[in-house]
């Protein structure tokens, strides 16, 4: 799903039982103008930074790295660990593309809990 139209439905669920949701508080809320953030949801201009994007997770009560992943951007933490060690680390992505999410989440949980 294109990060606009995701922002969107996610704002109008919010919105059907709170006012706060409207374009013009979040807006506010996250420091961007009405305008801006409508535009951003219909597809006309680009996703936003980074910290508007997080702050709109916030707000939003979204994972910020799944909204940064929608607008084609990766988190500069992420960046920074993946700069550490990038030819590891794209073989270990490339591994996972085609596997289960189930089969992913048994990496993370081993990776996690593992006693090195």
């Amino acid at each position: 799903m294109e990060f606009g139209k995701y922002l969107r439905s996610e704002r109008e669920r919010l919105l059907a039982s709170d006012p706060r949701f409207s374009v013009r508080q979040l807006a506010q809320r996250v420091g961007v103008e009405p305008a801006y953030l409508s535009k951003v949801e219909r597809g006309v201009t680009a996703p936003p930074s980074e910290a508007t994007i997080r702050a709109l997770a916030h707000e939003l009560d979204q994972d910020p790295d799944m909204l940064l992943a929608l607008a084609g951007k990766v988190s500069a933490e992420l960046q920074a660990i993946i700069r550490k060690r990038p030819e590891l680390f794209a073989e270990l992505l490339r591994s996972l593309k085609d596997l289960p999410d189930h089969a992913i989440l048994r990496v993370v949980r081993e990776v996690r809990d593992g006693d090195w």
